[in-house]
């Protein structure tokens, strides 16, 4: 938004000190000998590589699409930024391989300041009363809106007859809340609180602010999509060339489609991939927008696999949010990537890289990036166009309760004013609940006490089994012991509770026929 600050990458500088806290505190030091000298608590470049690369994979800001390459790139911003230094205290530049130099911590603290906010606190007060002023729904129907009525949102509802009466014109005064403008407001408060519940934040003052929620914008990517949920530009001049559309189709439908009207070769489909990237790769704004970089930053703490769900529905929300031919175009090239990834007759588009790696790390830099130089911006970019290439198809569904919400809100409006059309009408906004989201550790542990709980009912389960022989149930219960030690024991604290178990042994019932011995009498006389 011209006028506006750009959020600055306060969620960026928070998680360049984590991981920069972290490695200076979990990286193996020892002695290492190099040129006839001995340096101590020091590492060779190649074991950073090492060490941190897995570090970044386990991490859920980062995944496992993290490469070794992009590994080697952090620790260069380590060294530029002084996290390390070489044994001759050299730092400054990015000038780092994953080889056997070796490097060391120094004694300054590698911690960046945080950027301060330079958002004024007038907008957060102005929501706030925002809020109070709207009404409380009594329920939120379920029904779906249509796209008339949805359009007829923003229309303006102020309609006069060319004769009024004084008492009308004192009326329609009173029902100017639902303007054009007030319409607006609704759509932007609602969002902004299904955004901050979904994000479990105190408050979106460092990541999202009310101007910054356009409703056109929202209202138009609800509205005008096509069969498969595509937003459709009125305005051509503003979508993709038609050659780089015709070039993403083959790629996409490779090789079943190829509408290029050109003869194919060797090679083929990598000269027209390194076109599609091309001309992504020289937009000049990421997709998701510089406006909106800490918003989409401040997500990634929620891919994770139990707050999956609410990752989705916080994407959805943010990605309607962005100007329509950005949605257009990110929806365009998520559906490519994903097919492309899926495609298991695709040639192999690079000769040292596989086809999903090669898409996150082609189009991350063109989805994701901050105006300011984020030394973390390529892996945050990776994780979440990651996320996005794996979900793009319930990500880029349109939200129909938040349609059903605001269209709610005016009816009732409608109503109210109707009925009471000399009363001012003052309520405050609904709230709506979600799933409680819980923290790594929480969800570690129920996880452990679910399987636990599990375990524990197939051991009673083995111990009740009248089927079993007593010689199976043992070899059975052997076997258990050793896979789970901890609840056989909570099960047979002592000896004397598993002899317990197999004192009353069945009694050997008698064969039914007799086979006894024959007895011989002698031939003897």
């Amino acid at each position: 938004m011209e006028g506006e600050a750009r959020p600055g990458p306060y969620r960026a500088t928070r998680l360049w000190n984590e991981i920069t806290k972290y490695f200076r505190a979990g990286m193996p030091l020892r002695k290492h000998r190099q040129r006839f000298k001995k340096h101590g608590s020091c590492f060779t470049a190649s074991e950073a590589v090492d060490w941190l690369h897995e570090v970044l994979r386990s991490n859920s800001n980062f995944g496992p699409e993290v490469s070794r390459q992009q590994t080697v790139q952090l620790l260069r911003k380590f060294l530029k930024n002084h996290v390390i230094e070489d044994i001759k205290g050299r730092w400054g530049s990015e000038d780092l391989e994953d080889n056997g130099v070796l490097y060391r911590f120094p004694s300054t603290s590698p911690v960046k300041p945080l950027p301060s906010s330079c958002r004024e606190k007038e907008n957060l007060e102005t929501f706030s009363r925002d809020k109070e002023r709207l009404f409380k729904l009594p329920h939120l129907s379920r029904r779906t809106v249509k796209k008339h009525e949805l359009l007829d949102s923003l229309e303006n509802l102020e309609k006069t007859e060319p004769d009024i009466t004084k008492e009308n014109k004192e009326d329609a005064l009173h029902r100017k809340e639902i303007s054009q403008e007030y319409v607006q407001e609704i759509w932007r408060n609602i969002i902004l609180i299904h955004l901050q519940t979904i994000l479990g934040l105190p408050s979106l003052e460092e990541v999202l602010q009310p101007a910054q929620i356009v409703p056109e914008y929202v209202i138009y990517n609800m509205t005008n999509t096509s069969k498969h949920g595509v937003v459709i530009l009125q305005n051509k001049s503003e979508d993709l060339p038609h050659w780089v559309l015709s070039a993403m189709k083959c790629l996409a439908y490779w090789p079943r489609n190829n509408d290029m009207n050109q003869p194919t070769y060797s090679g083929f489909e990598r000269d027209v991939f390194r076109t599609v990237a091309d001309y992504f790769l020289n937009l000049p704004e990421p997709l998701l927008t510089f406006e909106y970089y800490e918003l989409f930053v401040n997500i990634l703490d929620l891919l994770q696999p139990h707050l999956e769900r609410i990752a989705v529905e916080a994407l959805q929300i943010c990605c309607l949010l962005l100007p329509p031919p950005n949605r257009r175009k990110m929806q365009l090239l998520m559906r490519m990537i994903s097919r492309i990834s899926e495609n298991v007759d695709m040639p192999r588009l690079h000769d040292a890289m596989g086809t999903r790696s090669l898409m996150i790390q082609t189009f991350s830099r063109c989805v994701l990036c901050c105006a300011e130089e984020v030394d973390l911006d390529e892996l945050l970019s990776t994780r979440l166009v990651s996320f996005l290439m794996d979900h793009q198809q319930e990500i880029f569904k349109v939200p129909t309760y938040l349609q059903v919400a605001v269209q709610d809100h005016i009816e009732y409006m409608r109503m109210a004013q109707g009925k009471y059309p000399r009363e001012e009408i003052c309520a405050i906004l609904p709230t709506y609940s979600y799933c409680k989201q819980i923290t790594p550790q929480e969800f570690e542990e129920q996880k452990v006490s679910t399987s636990q709980a599990a375990v524990a009912e197939l051991l009673e389960n083995i111990i009740k089994d009248k089927n079993l022989s007593v010689k199976d149930k043992k070899k059975k219960l052997k076997q258990f012991q050793k896979e789970y030690p901890l609840i056989y024991q909570n099960r047979f604290p002592t000896t004397e509770n598993e002899a317990m178990l197999f004192e009353n042994k069945p009694t050997i019932k008698q064969p039914m026929l007799s086979l006894r011995k024959p007895k011989f009498r002698s031939l003897r006389y």
